[in-house]
């Protein structure tokens, strides 16, 4: 089929996907047009510059490193749940307004070393209005994906050049700061700062397992570059662009289903308490991970509704798919692009009987070896998987974590029974306001 006049394959053959994302990456490693040139991050790096980039910047998202990045998260996540219990009675929030703060706020905080506590900072108040959905900014957007040189040749900027200089002076300064041993912070400013210097923790042990977290299969991980401030901050600035959206859209689904699954969320609740009692009041990483109710939640809203719709992968060069037998069946050739239906094939009932229903039993120790290889992929597959999973989970969790222990998520008149999809953004987001209401409760 075609996409304007760009031809592309859409992919629903589960052998195929693995050949594509994984076993075959060689012919399928870079993802559909770079949009703009107003940054050189990871997301849109090509070929061999995105290998050694993605090697360099792994150890990022280690599990060790979000085991030393979890206090300042549970800090932003406790100040999130703080403001609403100022309030009496129930308290009726518009969830994905309030979670898009969240996150766009713990990620200012954590990528950035920003003081969230400032709510005037102009740092946030650029960021926050950066979140807001625009019709300029996704028809420009369609437009490097349809006609990237031009739009490249014109100099189209997606995000004002204004907002742009505001992000990268911050991160400067912070970079400056620390550099000068003028303060300290564990967060991913300092990560980055120990990468850059060759000093980083090595990472001799992963805590726990979540099962939304990809597996990778990177071939010469030993090859890294240099970081530079300007790398710094262009990966900092993807980590705040990409991962608002996705992560406040898996938060404000899961909260919906949550409040219209009184007995899934009753049972969190439970497990929630029970933890808080065996770490006499604070929450620590390792229990947080080896929440297993808590992680079943989360896979199972991831997928039943996936951060993205699809992936995309371009091919690189000539391709042949072949039969079992071994025939040929067509060649791709280089330049098609191939497109992955995730939410399709999550919603597909070979893969996942009664696809609609909310189900977090599908993740249980007993019922996860039943899921078909390749056919759960939230956050992508292969060695172009996303590289913050890891922090998204983190960042879900711990919210809900200290969300639930303090509140009831109930259904209020507003709240929609079946969330409608816009069909046109790069994330999957409600079409619909997804109102949710927030009870106090008693907790012993």
């Amino acid at each position: 089929m075609y996409s304007f006049i760009r031809p592309q394959l859409i992919v629903k053959d589960l052998s195929l996907i693995k050949l594509i994302c994984i076993k075959d990456f060689d012919y399928f490693k870079n993802r559909t047009a770079s949009i703009s040139n107003e940054v050189k991050n990871l997301v849109w790096l090509k070929d061999q510059k995105w290998h050694e980039m993605r090697t360099t910047l792994n150890p990022t998202f280690s599990s060790s490193k979000m085991e030393l990045m979890f206090n300042t998260v549970s800090d932003c996540a406790l100040q999130f749940v703080r403001q609403f219990q100022k309030s009496h009675g129930m308290v009726e929030v518009d969830s994905r307004d309030v979670y898009a703060r969240f996150v766009n706020d713990s990620i200012a905080s954590v990528a950035f070393g920003i003081n969230v506590s400032n709510c005037g900072n102009e740092f946030l108040v650029t960021t926050r209005s950066l979140q807001k959905s625009s019709l300029g900014r996704s028809l420009k957007v369609m437009g490097y994906s349809i006609l990237p040189r031009l739009m490249a040749m014109l100099n189209i900027r997606i995000y004002p050049e204004k907002c742009l200089d505001v992000f990268t002076d911050a991160i400067k300064e912070t970079i400056c700061r620390r550099d000068q041993n003028v303060s300290f912070r564990m967060d991913m400013v300092h990560v980055l700062l120990e990468l850059r210097q060759g000093s980083g923790i090595k990472d001799d042990r992963e805590i726990g397992e979540e099962f939304s977290v990809p597996d990778e299969v990177l071939v010469g991980r030993q090859r890294t570059v240099a970081l530079s401030d300007e790398d710094m901050v262009a990966h900092a600035l993807v980590f705040l662009t990409a991962g608002t959206e996705t992560t406040s859209t898996l938060m404000c689904f899961m909260s919906h289903e949550l409040a219209v699954n009184e007995d899934v969320q009753k049972r969190l609740r439970n497990e929630i308490d029970d933890t808080i009692r065996r770490c006499d009041g604070k929450i620590t990483y390792e229990a947080l991970v080896g929440m297993k109710y808590l992680d079943m939640v989360i896979s199972e809203s991831l997928r039943k509704w996936p951060p993205q719709d699809k992936l995309e992968r371009i091919c690189g060069k000539d391709y042949t798919i072949r039969s079992e037998d071994g025939d040929i069946c067509v060649v791709l050739e280089k330049g098609i692009n191939t497109v992955i239906p995730v939410y399709a094939i999550h919603r597909d009932p070979r893969y996942f009987p009664n696809p609609e229903k909310f189900d977090p039993e599908r993740f249980s120790d007993e019922n996860k070896s039943n899921i078909v290889p390749y056919s759960y992929m939230p956050f992508g597959l292969g060695p172009r998987c996303c590289i913050a999973a890891r922090f998204a989970l983190l960042e879900a969790k711990i919210l809900f974590f200290h969300l639930l222990h303090k509140f009831e998520l109930v259904p209020t008149d507003k709240t929609v029974s079946f969330p409608r999809l816009y069909g046109r953004t790069i994330s999957q987001r409600s079409r619909d306001s997804i109102s949710i209401g927030l009870r106090s409760r008693i907790v012993l």
